[in-house]
């Protein structure tokens, strides 16, 4: 497999469970059922689940694939794999608030290298060229022709009136404890892997997360931000983020621009 092979591939699954994941959430109703972890789970995250796995196993089928609605595939490891948030933010679904992505990466030797984030009911989509550089794509959002490609780059930080954007539904004191060390000309608020993306956008310079997280919750918005400048790191001791962690949980993690004063934990 190459760049130049992944990268439209992923793109239009990620396109193509947009269009699934609508149909459900355009409904009068939907199914919500909760995991073994107490975690809300609904038809559109299988379903686009179903649709995506079909579609990258078909295309890429010696590569390990980890899934979130999967849980056979959480216990397989390698160096190399494709793993997916079929629907992240389903917190943000099943209240119709909007902020829900798709989320596909893939990860090599413990680093998100490429991905794709796609926030259907925003028609925003984000992703990695096979360059590596990350894009925003806007248009028609064809499944096979791409439109408009504008390039993403993170912003240049002023310490001293930063822009700051955390979880919708996982606020909490501890991250605000943790933002008010800053100084902070305006904080917002946002679900899923769109934080990364605002960050990489330039459209927020800081995204601090002091609460659990897996790997297919963060790894395309990694990679999207990696391809325009930006990085993650641990929440303890500012060092990367790392992927193929035992069980694909993470630590807690600061995503920002180049230019912050990060403060410590």
């Amino acid at each position: 497999m190459t760049y130049d092979d992944l990268i439209p591939v992923i793109r239009r699954l990620a396109l193509e469970a947009g269009d699934r994941i609508m149909e459900i959430y355009d409904a009068d109703d939907f199914d919500v059922k909760v995991k073994s972890d107490s975690s809300p789970v609904t038809e559109a995250d299988e379903a686009a689940d179903a649709l995506i796995s079909a579609g990258l196993r078909a295309a890429f089928p010696d590569i390990l694939l980890v899934t979130e609605e999967q849980a056979a595939s959480h216990s397989q490891q390698g160096d190399t794999f494709l793993i997916v948030d079929p629907l992240d933010g389903t917190k943000e679904f099943i209240n119709r608030r909007g902020d829900f992505t798709v989320n596909i990466a893939l990860v090599e030797n413990g680093v998100p290298t490429r991905g794709v984030v796609y926030a259907p009911a925003r028609g925003r989509m984000f992703y990695t060229l096979a360059d590596g550089r990350s894009v925003e794509e806007t248009g028609a959002l064809d499944k096979d022709e791409p439109g408009t490609l504008t390039p993403i780059s993170v912003s240049e930080p002023d310490n001293s009136a930063l822009l700051v954007v955390a979880s919708k539904s996982h606020r909490d004191q501890a991250t605000d404890d943790y933002i008010n060390r800053y100084q902070v000309k305006d904080s917002k608020s946002a679900g899923s892997s769109l934080k990364f993306c605002l960050v990489a956008t330039g459209e927020a310079d800081l995204y601090p997360r002091v609460g659990r997280t897996m790997e297919w919750d963060t790894a395309a918005g990694h990679a999207v931000l990696t391809g325009a400048g930006g990085h993650v790191v641990r929440f303890d001791d500012h060092t990367p983020l790392t992927y193929g962690k035992e069980g694909y949980a993470n630590p807690f993690f600061i995503a920002y621009a180049p230019g912050v004063e990060l403060k410590e934990a």
